[in-house]
């Protein structure tokens, strides 16, 4: 029951990790360039948890690291985390960082379309639902004002983001039981290099130092550090559970805009907070659905060393990968307890 509670309070953190993205990129991007600020957001992963990684490779699981055979996904994953972090930066100096926040969902539906017409993965009656509510909503926080049919263009590009983390899921679920530290360095280091190198193709101007370490700050908690503490809630709950409690991100989020930006409560965001919220509880509701059904457990022993370890395996696995924030929400969950006592992520 302890274990529980503890990772129960880690979903919510890493929810609430990844929710001040939005509101404090915000603040930034008043100092930092939209694409150099998705740059350091994914160095800052990267570096952070690179130095987490350098206290713990040595106990990790050699069958666990990445290789040859994982490289296709890893360069797919590297390229579209270069474009969707710079496509979310832009849409939020363009709109407002509530919006985006809540907008969030819609990657929900990307990862679940993909899923269903290239990977063929059962899609549930409910869920179809969720997706109704989760588009509806997103057209009405979109929408460039009640005089013109047009969209507004920074919500067009966090949906365009969304949507490349949509085809990013559905890459990194092919190595979701990789080691998690190697993915998250991979991907913010060549991701947020990559983004990098953009940025100075644009000409953008280089920012201060003064703005360069927060942005990294922000981006080791709010990317990396939310990926290891959701890991970490899914190993005792199960990534279906997990993906459930993490879908209070984009509400944080958009509350924490409200608060610290001072954006206006307009009907339209209303209107659009209770859709989505309402699309939002209906995936709760999927996920919570199907997270007994589909878990099971099996032992395997194995010679390393002259030592004989077991690895209890549990393995959960959804109807749909949600991906609601990158490595966030694939459901293949691997925990492995050792003979000895030690727990390797």
């Amino acid at each position: 029951m302890r274990n529980a509670r503890i990772a129960i309070v880690l979903a919510l953190l890493a929810a609430v990790f990844y929710a001040v993205s939005a509101p404090l990129s915000k603040i930034l991007l008043e100092h930092v360039p939209s694409t150099f600020m998705a740059s350091f957001l994914y160095m800052g992963a990267g570096v952070g948890v690179g130095v987490m990684y350098a206290f713990h490779w040595r106990r990790e699981v050699p069958e666990e690291r990445l290789t040859r055979g994982d490289f296709p996904y890893v360069v797919a994953m590297v390229v579209l985390d270069i474009l969707a972090p710079i496509l979310l930066m832009a849409g939020i100096a363009f709109g407002t960082a509530s919006n985006a926040s809540l907008l969030g969902n819609f990657e929900i539906v990307a990862t679940t379309f993909i899923a269903f017409l290239a990977f063929r993965e059962p899609v549930s009656k409910r869920l179809w639902v969720a997706i109704a509510f989760i588009v509806v909503a997103s057209i009405v926080l979109s929408w460039g004002g009640n005089d013109a049919l047009e969209f507004s263009p920074g919500s067009l590009l966090v949906l365009l983001a969304t949507v490349c983390w949509g085809l990013e899921n559905n890459c990194t679920r092919k190595i979701a039981d990789r080691s998690t530290y190697q993915i998250v360095v991979l991907k913010g280091v060549f991701s947020g290099g990559g983004a990098f190198l953009v940025a100075l193709v644009l000409g953008e101007a280089l920012p201060s130092l003064a703005y360069v370490l927060p942005a990294m700050a922000l981006g080791f908690v709010s990317y990396g550090l939310s990926i290891f503490v959701y890991i970490r809630a899914q190993r005792t709950l199960g990534a279906a559970k997990t993906s459930a409690y993490y879908a209070i991100a984009p509400f944080v989020g958009a509350l924490l805009s409200l608060a610290l930006l001072g954006e206006p409560l307009t009907p339209t965001f209303l209107v659009a907070l209770a859709i989505m919220a309402a699309g939002a509880a209906l995936v709760v509701v999927d996920t919570l659905a199907h997270s007994h059904a589909h878990e099971h457990s099996h032992v395997v022993v194995h010679m390393h060393d002259g030592t004989m370890h077991t690895h209890v395996i549990t393995h959960a696995h959804g109807h749909v990968h949600y991906g609601l924030a990158r490595v966030h929400g694939h459901h293949h969950s691997r925990e492995e307890l050792l003979g000895e006592g030690h727990v390797h992520g």
